[in-house]
């Protein structure tokens, strides 16, 4: 197929080494097939004789020995000059298969002889000599092998001068090896060429690892170099780069037109233009027997300019191997174009992902999320889905790169396996610390209302104007707020399937804002003229809950590094919930000593009620943190268990 796309493109050229190679063979092949016609027939005239034996000329041409043999030994004549034989059809048409081969290379190289060649078979053809029966008359075998008089022509005649052709055009063809180029017919000015072509190549080919492919022809055709590479195994996949002086002209086909197009992507540092994806058709590429054709131009001011792009031609080839596998692949982890941009990366970062291929994986993939995480995330279920997309993307990346480099440096699959459970692990923790990062915001907005009332209270002592309706307004707004938090971060919990106690925690502080915005409101309520002692009592309440806050969140924050091992954060979260409990016992006392003070005062209704319900508000709230330190407590055991 690549011979034929080759063909289709009009670079026949590169193709004369093998296509004379392979008429040689259709030469060798032939000749054992006509002997075996000549052999049967000899047989069939005289069974008494032994049968003619083929078998070492038939091994030398690549032929079956068993098969000529049983055609040979079951000839037999029917009538007086009609031969039958076993495959005698299959035969006819196999001779007819090797002289169409060896006309083929002959016009590759020459095309007028192939011409006339062509002419030959078609009035060989026309007599009926070569029709696929399974008889055939005694002088049509004479006709078919022997060789007529000077100024006749026969099937023989005509595959001795093919034959003498093939032996013209194999000296032409003799062949070295550039860098592990195959080469011939090169002028002086090609070398340079092919070998920075071939130095791109070769600091890449090691990523393909035990794939096939990446064979590399040149050769000099109608005043210009050829350069032309397999890539893979890939039908239609294939490229051929035209040199002439310092212009560079790309042609590159592709059954996939994603593949096509991320092809292009790899050179946009250089100044080159690239053709529309045109679609043409080839009869055998799969369903709709189509592939997809580029060409891109470069136009380069210095010889070095233009090595410079060969070089990333040939450094570029091998992340087109399986890259519409490996595509396929990440797609079932990210989403379709993200999977697209990881590929681009891998190659512009010269990791790859044949490595990743190679090394099995999706099973890769499984096995750490089994591992690492079989109750985060479900069977089926997107990496984006339970990481965030950016996450994923990096660990996919990681997971590429790991794979790569364990294979270069003969690392054991164990290793790498447990390298990608452990990154996957440290992402997961990563999410857990953005879920925190939530329940801190929270935390930050119950500071918040504990210094708006402050204010509001030290304004009173004070005697200075406190506006109400600010108050209510600021203090709604901040509530409101951390609502909302609350909403979205128990909708990631959920999305993400994470701790159940990060949702708990979500909820102890969402309740503790909703209690210091009931105080807030209370407080908006107060009579301008409160006693003094009553609001001094109720300041220093306040000191204890902006501790409370405090406290909260240094627990927060140093229980997000401990999944990292830190054993300074595990100790400062677990002292920070001691604060905690400590401080919620604090305001334990101050409650109830400002409740002793407003029964002991003979202070009126609207004060005493006022200044109780803002106490116990605060309170409440402070019990709420409490139960938020047994929590994150929990948590910190849990991580410094694991």
């Amino acid at each position: 197929m690549k011979t034929q796309i080759i063909e289709q493109l009009g670079q026949s050229d590169m193709l004369l080494p093998t296509l004379v190679a392979d008429g040689l063979a259709a030469n060798d092949r032939i000749k054992v097939r006509m002997s075996a016609l000549q052999a049967a027939a000899q047989h069939a005239q005289d069974p008494d004789r032994p049968a003619r034996e083929l078998a070492v000329e038939s091994q030398a041409a690549g032929i079956a020995p068993a098969a000529i043999a049983t055609l040979i030994g079951g000839a037999h004549l029917v009538g007086t000059s009609r031969l039958t034989a076993p495959n005698l059809a299959k035969l006819m048409k196999e001779i007819q298969d090797d002289v169409v081969a060896m006309i083929r290379a002959v016009s590759a190289g020459a095309v007028s002889q192939g011409e006339k060649a062509n002419a030959r078979l078609t009035a060989v053809r026309s007599e009926g000599l070569l029709d696929a029966t399974n008889d055939i008359e005694l002088s049509r075998i004479a006709r078919l092998t022997g060789v007529t008089e000077a100024g006749g022509d026969s099937l023989h005649r005509l595959v001795m001068d093919l034959h003498k052709a093939l032996n013209q055009l194999a000296a032409t063809c003799s062949e070295e090896t550039l860098d592990g180029a195959h080469v011939f017919g090169l002028h002086g000015e090609d070398r340079s060429a092919v070998e920075a072509f071939m130095k791109g190549l070769n600091q890449t080919r090691g990523l393909k690892f035990n794939h096939p492919g990446l064979d590399t022809m040149a050769t000099r055709s109608g005043g210009r170099l050829l350069i032309q590479n397999d890539i893979g195994t890939t039908d239609a996949h294939v490229v051929v780069i035209a040199v002439k002086k310092h212009a560079v002209t790309v042609t590159y086909t592709d059954v996939h037109l994603a593949r096509a197009k991320f092809f292009i992507s790899l050179f946009d540092k250089f100044d080159a233009t690239w053709s529309g994806l045109d679609r043409h058709t080839a009869a055998g590429l799969g369903e709709d027997n189509s592939f997809f054709l580029v060409t891109g131009q470069l136009q380069a001011g210095h010889a070095a300019d233009r090595n410079e792009f060969l070089a990333a031609l040939g450094a570029a080839l091998v992340f087109l191997i399986d890259w519409n596998k490996a595509r396929k692949l990440l797609r079932t982890w990210v989403a379709k174009d993200d999977a697209t941009r990881i590929l681009e990366w891998a190659a512009r970062q010269r990791i790859g992902h044949r490595g990743f291929l190679e090394l099995g994986g999706n099973d890769l993939l499984g096995s750490a999320v089994r591992n690492a995480a079989p109750a985060r995330i479900g069977f089926g279920e997107r990496l984006d889905q339970a990481l965030g997309r950016t996450a994923a993307i990096d660990f996919l990346k990681a997971a590429l790169r790991a794979s790569t480099e364990a294979l270069l440096a003969g690392h054991s699959v164990r290793m790498v396996r447990d390298q990608i459970e452990a990154d996957l692990v440290r992402h997961l923790e990563r999410v857990d610390g953005t879920l925190f990062a939530a329940v801190l915001r929270q935390i930050g907005l119950a500071h918040d209302l504990v210094a708006a009332i402050s204010r509001h209270i030290a304004a009173l002592h004070a005697g200075q104007p406190a506006d109400r309706d600010l108050l209510m307004r600021r203090c709604g707004a901040i509530e409101q707020k951390a609502d909302r938090i609350a909403l979205e971060t128990r909708k990631e919990i959920d999305r993400l399937n994470a701790r159940p106690t990060i949702g708990q925690l979500i909820d102890r502080a969402e309740e503790a804002v909703d209690e210091l915005e009931q105080a807030a409101f209370i407080a908006s309520l107060m009579p301008v003229r409160t006693d003094p002692s009553l609001l001094t009592a109720l300041a220093e309440l306040c000191a204890v809950a902006m501790t409370t806050t405090e406290a909260a969140a240094s627990g927060v924050a140093a229980a997000t590094d401990v999944p990292e091992g830190r054993r300074a954060d595990s100790e400062d979260a677990l002292a920070a919930v001691t604060r905690l409990i400590d401080a919620e016992h604090a305001a334990d006392s101050q409650e109830r000593a400002t409740t002793a003070l407003v029964f002991g005062g003979g202070f009126d209704i609207a004060t005493s009620l006022s200044v109780l319900e803002l106490a116990r508000a605060i309170e409440r709230a402070t019990d709420r943190f409490a139960g938020f330190g047994h929590l994150l407590r929990r948590h910190i055991m849990i991580d410094l268990a694991a």
